[in-house]
């Protein structure tokens, strides 16, 4: 007899891989909007486990994962538009978004 895996198993394994892609992402890359990118796939990937484990819960009635999730997504909004804010900034004052050239914090 085969084992059989439940669905919550299969959004967690989804969610893992959104996470591996975006903290590769994350690290491997040399421009500034890949790298948000990237953090903005692994706030997806946690965002997925939320409501993952919500909707698997003992009471999915109770919504506390949906806020939870919906906190999130109000915070990586946020977190966004200040990345690319910075980006933009520093974009006017280097002429380039690749990291490895942004080295000085002098104005």
């Amino acid at each position: 007899m085969t084992p059989v895996a439940s669905p919550l198993a299969g959004y967690l394994l989804l969610a893992a891989l959104l996470f591996a892609i975006g903290l590769a992402g994350a690290l491997t890359r040399r421009n500034a909007i890949l790298v948000l990118i990237g953090i903005e796939l692994m706030l997806n990937a946690a965002n997925l486990n939320l409501v993952a484990f919500w909707r698997f819960s003992p009471h999915p009635e109770a919504l506390t994962g949906m806020m939870f999730a919906i906190f999130s997504i109000a915070v990586a909004a946020a977190e966004a538009a200040v990345g690319l804010g910075l980006v933009i900034s520093i974009y006017r004052h280097a002429q380039t978004t690749d990291l490895d050239q942004m080295n000085r914090m002098k104005g």
